[in-house]
């Protein structure tokens, strides 16, 4: 009697449609996710079939799982021996042979994102940062100096997209006679799916011009899955790999660090270190960044997307969470051998809606590389200077690795010591700037920016030869105006607005 009251009473009903609901969608979504394979060429069947089998389970939890993912009152501070400062870390030293610490490393760049938000086509990898240097000429710049000076194998690992895959394979034919290995495999391809029929919005397997848009690369989390499908992972580890050094391309500040390797391969066996993330202070700029929280005993990335909408303005605080995640990490690789093939790899699901060109809107389902954190082994946090976060996601970023204010050698960026501050100046650009190739025409040469604190610059501007910008600078034309900052001037502490033309005589 007790359970058909149960089942008859309104929650019981409501919860039972629901799952009804759940397992329609479900369903509906496998079948059409048949008939696409159906269309796939028999070269790609195989591999569209093993991501379909990670996007099912994806689409699965998806529709079990409602609203944020944690709960706010279990959320602690991190146990304080949980973070290391590099200082510590550092003072250790290096051992008299790197190179056998070296050859236990694999580099992996994250490399499947495309300059469209700079305005340019292609893989961003090929974007010139540096005296003509793309990120993947430093990069590669970088591993052929440690290969060279420690004269070690250090393989450099590229995790391409379906966008960036074909042109980034035809230009690695240039580094052909360098000393490194470059290999490289593709993150999955899912289908987006439409809000309204939870459906995905493609006809067939293809990329052509109408079906692009139907289709969009996991998020870096899939790292995981596409790394040991591709059976890369296996090859590594058989050639003695035991760890991965993963970044972003375009994060600058990204380079292997030895005083970090030597603290992963001087651990005892047992207590080894499976996962390390980077994490640097706090900026007013980094409000949104990730950060490491203790959660259900276990260190934990916490992203804002995961914040109950009531304590996003504490997420935020700049006092009560002082780090955030550089994307910078440090990975074990029999362990994601292992991890995987239990099926435990434990990441919280990203909802990221979005409008295509048609109007019409879908959602994509994405996952964080960082997120597995918790399911690793003696996880650590290494609060690292902020030099090693140095990403460039626009042409104001752009702006800062070009100018003086950096030294190059063998790829690697440093901050000039004629600097007094070891912080980047505030470079906000407006939307005259947004595409590179209008920046590059604004600029006849690169300001001097030694001693600038803070660029504001919006509207019609152009800058001469040999600018010097110091302490705080605001340059504003408005509308219908043109301001030329004239060759050889020095700015310092002005504002600047209205109409300015140098006319030569």
């Amino acid at each position: 009697m007790c359970v058909d009251l149960y089942r008859n009473s309104p929650n019981a009903g409501m919860a039972e449609f629901q799952e009804k609901l759940r397992l329609q969608h479900e369903n509906s979504m496998l079948t059409e996710l048949e008939k696409l394979l159906i269309t796939a060429k028999p070269s790609e069947a195989e591999i569209s079939r093993k991501d379909f089998e990670g996007f099912k389970k994806l689409f699965h939890r998806f529709l079990q799982e409602k609203g944020p993912s944690v709960d706010w009152a279990k959320i602690q501070r991190p146990p304080e021996d949980s973070i290391q400062p590099y200082e510590k870390i550092e003072l250790k030293g290096l051992p008299a042979d790197v190179a056998s610490s070296l050859n236990k490393l694999a580099v992996v760049k994250l490399n499947g994102g495309l300059g469209t938000s700079m305005g340019c086509k292609g893989p961003k990898s090929l974007i010139s940062v540096r005296n003509e240097n793309t990120f993947l000429d430093l990069t590669v710049q970088q591993i052929e100096h440690l290969n060279k000076s420690y004269n070690a194998d250090v393989p450099l690992v590229l995790m391409n997209s379906f966008n960036t895959d074909e042109d980034t394979k035809k230009i690695l034919q240039k580094y052909t006679h360098h000393r490194v290995k470059i290999h490289t495999f593709n993150q999955s391809r899912y289908p987006r799916i439409s809000k309204e029929s939870l459906l995905p919005v493609a006809t067939n397997m293809g990329l052509t011009a109408e079906n692009e848009e139907a289709w969009y690369p996991p998020g870096h989390g899939d790292i995981y899955a596409s790394f040991y499908n591709s059976g890369l992972l296996d090859k590594l580890i058989a050639e003695g790999k035991e760890y991965i050094f993963v970044s972003n391309i375009d994060n600058l500040g990204a380079t292997v660090d030895l005083h970090i390797l030597n603290h992963l391969m001087s651990q005892p066996s047992d207590k080894r270190c499976e996962f390390v993330m980077e994490v640097t202070d706090k900026t007013r700029a980094d409000v949104k960044g990730g950060t490491l929280t203790q959660y259900d005993g276990k260190l934990r990335l916490l992203e804002i997307a995961q914040v109950p909408k009531a304590h996003v303005d504490e997420f935020k605080s700049v006092t009560k969470f002082k780090i955030f995640n550089t994307n910078n990490l440090w990975i074990s690789l029999p362990a994601i051998k292992r991890l995987h093939e239990k099926n435990a790899m434990d990441m919280e699901i990203i909802v990221n809606p979005k409008t295509l060109d048609g109007g019409l809107n879908v959602i994509q389902l994405e996952t964080a590389v960082g997120a597995a954190m918790k399911s690793f082994d003696n996880a650590l946090g290494i609060n690292v200077p902020r030099s090693r976060f140095l990403p460039v996601k626009t042409t104001s970023d752009l702006l800062l690795v070009m100018s003086n204010l950096y030294s190059m050698n063998a790829g690697s960026l440093t901050m000039s010591p004629k600097r007094e501050f070891p912080t980047t100046p505030h470079v906000k650009l407006g939307s005259s700037f947004t595409k590179v190739r209008d920046f590059l025409k604004r600029f006849e040469s690169i300001p001097d920016m030694l001693e600038l604190d803070h660029l504001t610059v919006s509207g019609d501007v152009t800058f001469g030869k040999q600018v010097t910008l110091k302490g705080t600078v605001i340059i504003i034309a408005n509308h219908g105006d043109r301001i030329d900052i004239p060759a050889g001037a020095m700015l310092e502490n002005k504002i600047v607005s209205g109409n300015l033309r140098i006319l030569d005589h």
